[in-house]
Protein backbone atom coordinates (compact mmCIF):
# COMPACT_ATOMS: atom_id res chain seq x y z
CA UNK A 1 0.00 0.00 0.00
CA UNK A 2 2.09 3.03 -1.33
CA UNK A 3 -1.07 5.17 -2.11
CA UNK A 4 -0.87 7.50 0.88
CA UNK A 5 -0.02 10.72 0.89
CA UNK A 6 1.70 12.83 3.76
CA UNK A 7 0.16 16.55 3.93
CA UNK A 8 1.16 19.64 6.37
CA UNK A 9 -1.21 19.17 8.41
CA UNK A 10 -3.45 22.57 8.78
CA UNK A 11 -3.48 24.48 12.82
CA UNK A 12 -7.03 22.53 13.04
CA UNK A 13 -5.97 19.04 12.03
CA UNK A 14 -3.17 19.45 14.98
CA UNK A 15 -5.59 20.52 17.05
CA UNK A 16 -7.47 17.77 16.15
CA UNK A 17 -4.20 14.97 16.33
CA UNK A 18 -3.18 16.35 19.44
CA UNK A 19 -7.05 16.22 21.36
CA UNK A 20 -6.86 12.48 19.70
CA UNK A 21 -3.85 11.57 21.77
CA UNK A 22 -4.75 13.76 24.75
CA UNK A 23 -8.49 11.39 24.87
CA UNK A 24 -6.18 8.41 24.81
CA UNK A 25 -3.92 9.40 27.38
CA UNK A 26 -6.73 10.46 29.90
CA UNK A 27 -8.47 6.99 29.56
CA UNK A 28 -5.41 5.13 30.48
CA UNK A 29 -4.09 7.47 33.41
CA UNK A 30 -5.90 9.47 36.01
CA UNK A 31 -5.44 13.25 36.53
CA UNK A 32 -4.55 14.81 39.45
CA UNK A 33 -5.29 18.43 38.42
CA UNK A 34 -7.02 20.62 35.63
CA UNK A 35 -6.30 19.45 32.70
CA UNK A 36 -4.16 22.97 31.41
CA UNK A 37 -0.25 22.66 32.99
CA UNK A 38 0.28 24.71 35.83
CA UNK A 39 2.91 27.17 35.54
CA UNK A 40 5.06 28.07 38.12
CA UNK A 41 7.38 30.47 37.45
CA UNK A 42 9.45 32.28 39.94
CA UNK A 43 12.18 34.97 40.15
CA UNK A 44 15.17 36.75 42.15
CA UNK A 45 15.79 40.77 41.76
CA UNK A 46 18.55 42.70 43.10
CA UNK A 47 16.43 46.18 43.28
CA UNK A 48 14.68 46.00 40.08
CA UNK A 49 17.16 43.63 38.09
CA UNK A 50 16.30 40.21 37.66
CA UNK A 51 19.21 38.07 38.93
CA UNK A 52 17.91 34.79 38.84
CA UNK A 53 14.63 32.86 37.54
CA UNK A 54 13.41 29.14 36.83
CA UNK A 55 10.71 28.66 34.59
CA UNK A 56 8.76 24.91 35.25
CA UNK A 57 5.31 23.33 34.68
CA UNK A 58 3.47 21.01 36.58
CA UNK A 59 1.88 18.69 33.87
CA UNK A 60 -1.87 16.67 34.65
CA UNK A 61 0.05 14.20 36.04
CA UNK A 62 1.32 15.57 38.26
CA UNK A 63 4.99 15.73 37.18
CA UNK A 64 7.03 19.17 37.90
CA UNK A 65 9.08 20.29 34.90
CA UNK A 66 11.71 22.33 34.98
CA UNK A 67 12.23 24.09 31.95
CA UNK A 68 14.63 26.89 32.48
CA UNK A 69 17.11 27.82 35.20
CA UNK A 70 19.15 31.22 34.87
CA UNK A 71 21.16 32.23 37.38
CA UNK A 72 23.36 35.76 36.57
CA UNK A 73 26.90 34.99 36.66
CA UNK A 74 27.86 37.26 39.30
CA UNK A 75 25.72 35.53 41.55
CA UNK A 76 26.36 32.05 40.99
CA UNK A 77 27.68 29.93 43.78
CA UNK A 78 25.34 32.08 46.53
CA UNK A 79 22.85 29.20 46.70
CA UNK A 80 20.15 31.09 44.26
CA UNK A 81 19.24 28.22 42.00
CA UNK A 82 18.63 25.94 44.94
CA UNK A 83 16.36 28.47 46.48
CA UNK A 84 14.55 28.44 43.49
CA UNK A 85 14.03 24.83 42.65
CA UNK A 86 13.53 24.46 46.60
CA UNK A 87 10.63 26.29 46.00
CA UNK A 88 9.16 25.30 42.99
CA UNK A 89 9.36 22.00 44.32
CA UNK A 90 7.49 22.36 47.49
CA UNK A 91 4.72 24.27 45.28
CA UNK A 92 4.33 21.44 43.00
CA UNK A 93 4.56 18.83 46.28
CA UNK A 94 1.89 21.11 47.45
CA UNK A 95 -0.03 20.42 44.24
CA UNK A 96 0.11 16.65 44.54
CA UNK A 97 3.10 16.39 42.47
CA UNK A 98 4.92 13.19 42.58
CA UNK A 99 8.07 13.61 40.65
CA UNK A 100 10.05 16.39 39.10
CA UNK A 101 12.40 16.06 35.86
CA UNK A 102 14.78 18.14 33.91
CA UNK A 103 17.13 18.11 31.05
CA UNK A 104 20.71 20.21 31.16
CA UNK A 105 23.36 19.88 28.60
CA UNK A 106 26.74 18.53 30.11
CA UNK A 107 28.46 21.90 30.29
CA UNK A 108 25.25 23.33 32.28
CA UNK A 109 23.99 21.97 35.75
CA UNK A 110 24.28 18.40 35.98
CA UNK A 111 26.34 18.19 38.90
CA UNK A 112 24.25 20.84 40.66
CA UNK A 113 20.76 18.69 39.92
CA UNK A 114 22.67 15.84 41.65
CA UNK A 115 23.87 17.89 44.56
CA UNK A 116 19.82 18.56 44.71
CA UNK A 117 18.89 14.49 44.59
CA UNK A 118 18.33 14.46 40.98
CA UNK A 119 19.05 11.44 39.36
CA UNK A 120 20.47 10.59 35.68
CA UNK A 121 17.57 8.31 33.91
CA UNK A 122 19.22 9.06 30.68
CA UNK A 123 21.64 10.49 28.32
CA UNK A 124 21.70 11.41 24.59
CA UNK A 125 24.73 11.41 23.02
CA UNK A 126 25.94 14.35 20.54
CA UNK A 127 22.54 16.52 21.21
CA UNK A 128 23.66 19.09 19.99
CA UNK A 129 27.03 17.41 18.25
CA UNK A 130 29.61 16.54 20.47
CA UNK A 131 27.85 17.06 23.55
CA UNK A 132 25.43 15.03 26.16
CA UNK A 133 21.95 16.22 26.98
CA UNK A 134 21.39 14.63 30.73
CA UNK A 135 17.44 13.70 31.87
CA UNK A 136 17.27 13.73 35.63
CA UNK A 137 14.75 12.99 37.64
CA UNK A 138 13.85 13.17 41.67
CA UNK A 139 10.97 12.05 43.90
CA UNK A 140 9.29 14.62 45.72
CA UNK A 141 7.18 12.44 48.18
Amino acid sequence: MNDRQIFEATDEEAATIKSKLVAFNDSKMPLIQALTPQVINRSIKEGDAVVAGILATMDRWGILYIDILWVKETCRGKGYGSLLVNAVEKEAREKGAKLSRVETLEFQAKEFYEKLGYQVFGVLEDCPEGYKDYALSKRLV
